[in-house]
């Protein structure tokens, strides 16, 4: 997940913090005896949407990430979780922390503020965000030019490849290493923290910029900034709270401790190896069940230097070179994933998301695609691998 350019990083002085569009003028901060300093601010201080910016830099260098909580007021597990997360140690990069980014939504407990403007729709990609708590906002995001932003949210609905119905127990994520990166977070918490099959983590692609939703924060991110973007989501209904900020942080932790080389966090495993079957001193909950047949059910012999590596997707077109040609509407193009392979595995499901909407709703090893009136047409393809490892890929068919 980590990029070439990992230690682009951008680190405010206490004065450049107050020097951000919309913030306040209070902010403290100071530096630890390793090294580490630690800092926060406010952002539309003096008005109800007050709210705290927190920051910690290590002495080393590294990459920098954002993490973000109560976008939506009712999500209690995000920012909660995201509460927690701000006082994290890192041993390198800089961690910026937005906790509660909607005050006033969190204090009425719902997923709007008081004029029921849902704030994860008011970012709009190259444009300016569309209200003052949104550009405050993105003011702090783009004075820390992140490698890595994740944005912690909650639905009451499980998600299946079709969001209309819910998206818990997800991870969306941006294109290119953060698509591994997302498949191997979900992975790892399923099998480390989700002793409930039908709880398992699953990953998706965000959706195009002329489908529904936009104007959400992670997208202008990633489009914007190119930064390695996610959206983590967890289930809200039944499930206990501690056990949501379990996920949330579970799925954080996952996604940077190689970056910012972060501490143990309370209530981690101790290792994230798969091959090492019924390792409940490692994990508090129970994933020694195998849970879900795409963890490490296939692992459970134990022998390490027999262990699949994680899979490689391919896509091939016929005509051949269908996406470097220009392309008729109306014409069909045959997509052929034979290509894609596991070492010391095998490749078990082949899955197409056909125009990027989040929805992977057609399998098979090989599909025809007829390409539309657009100019540019996107298809992403998901492969799983026998022990539950996943991996995608992409193409653009284009009539340009």
């Amino acid at each position: 997940m980590q990029r070439n350019a990992l230690s682009r990083r951008s680190v405010l002085s206490l004065a450049g913090a107050c020097a951000i569009a919309g913030t306040g003028a209070t902010a403290v901060g100071g530096a630890q005896a390793d090294g580490t300093s630690r800092e926060s601010f406010t952002i539309r201080e003096g008005t109800a949407e007050e709210t705290t910016v927190y920051v910690t830099s290590a002495d080393a260098d590294g990459p920098t990430a954002v993490v973000v909580g109560g976008v939506h007021g009712n999500e209690v597990g995000g920012y909660t979780a995201a509460s927690a997360i701000a006082d994290w140690e890192i041993g390198a990069g800089t961690l910026v922390t937005i906790p509660e980014a909607n005050a006033v939504a969190i204090e009425r407990g719902t997923r709007t503020d008081d004029d029921g403007i849902d704030l994860n729709r008011q970012f709009p990609e190259g444009r300016e965000p569309e209200t003052d708590l949104a550009r405050a906002l993105w003011s702090v995001i783009v004075e820390y030019d992140p490698d890595i932003v994740i944005d912690l949210h909650e639905s009451t609905g499980i998600y299946a490849n079709d969001p209309v119905d819910g998206v818990g127990q997800a991870i969306f994520h941006s294109d290119g290493e953060a698509a591994a990166a997302a498949a191997d977070a979900a992975e790892y918490v399923t099998r480390n923290y989700v002793d409930d099959r039908s709880l398992a983590f699953q990953t998706g692609p965000f959706s195009s910029s002329n489908t529904d939703p936009r104007g959400l924060l992670v997208h202008k991110a990633a489009r914007d900034l190119g930064t390695d973007a996610f959206l983590a989501e967890t289930l809200s209904t039944d499930v206990p709270l501690e056990t949501r900020v379990q996920w949330h942080s579970a799925i954080v932790e996952r996604l940077l401790t190689d970056a910012l080389r972060l501490e143990a966090t309370d209530g981690d495993a101790e290792s994230d190896d798969p091959d090492e079957d019924t390792d409940e001193n490692e994990t508090d909950d129970g994933d020694e069940t195998n849970e879900e047949a795409e963890t490490d059910d296939a692992d459970e012999s134990g022998d390490e230097d027999e262990a699949a590596e994680a899979p490689v997707a391919s896509i091939e077109t016929c005509p051949g070179n269908g996406a470097a040609m220009a392309l008729e509407s109306g014409q069909q193009v045959e997509l052929d994933a034979s290509g894609s392979y596991v070492q010391g595995g095998e490749i078990i499901r082949y899955e197409w998301d056909v125009g990027q909407t989040a929805q992977f709703d057609e399998t098979g090893e090989t599909i025809t695609v007829t390409v539309g009136a657009n100019a540019r047409d996107t298809v992403v393809l998901r492969v799983t691998s026998d022990d539950g490892e996943t991996d995608t890929e992409s193409i653009a068919l284009s009539t340009d």
